[in-house]
């Protein structure tokens, strides 16, 4: 099993303030390690309740344009049940339903298939946990 499975965790910081976090380079340094030259699928996940995992494009705005999308859908106010933590912080638990925590991507010839302009991100409005746990989990021939 373990020349057709193989998983890391990455340990991330993001801060205080709501983020969008491009591990990209992190899987791609992954993929070099445990798939040269393989065919198969890497799933990225995120095992926290308030956060998410996209593919979007970085450094153009895009990754400003989410978190600025979120806070309209998702107002950090008192409208929320979940009301423990921060003021709004019930959002955050609803963001994995807009976000899912995981992605799972093609990785041909031992590179991830990503198009021109993709990143895999880390997406995080949770400022209260700053700490954050991602699987990355290789599985293929």
């Amino acid at each position: 099993m373990s020349d057709s499975f193989t998983t890391t965790v990455l340990h991330i910081t993001t801060g205080t303030a709501e983020s969008v976090t491009d591990l990209t380079r992190a899987c791609e340094e992954f993929l070099t390690r445990t798939a040269p030259g393989r065919d198969g699928l890497l799933n990225v996940f995120v095992p926290h309740a308030t956060a998410g995992i996209a593919v979007l494009e970085t450094g153009a705005g895009s990754d400003d344009d989410l978190l600025a999308a979120l806070h309209q859908l998702l107002p950090a106010d008192d409208r929320w049940q979940h009301r423990h933590g921060s003021p709004g912080h019930g959002r955050d638990h609803v963001l994995p339903a807009l976000v899912p925590p995981h992605a799972t991507l093609p990785v041909i010839g031992g590179r991830l298939e990503l198009g021109t302009w993709q990143s895999v991100c880390l997406v995080d409005t949770n400022t209260s946990n700053t700490d954050r746990n991602v699987r990355l989990s290789f599985f293929g021939g």
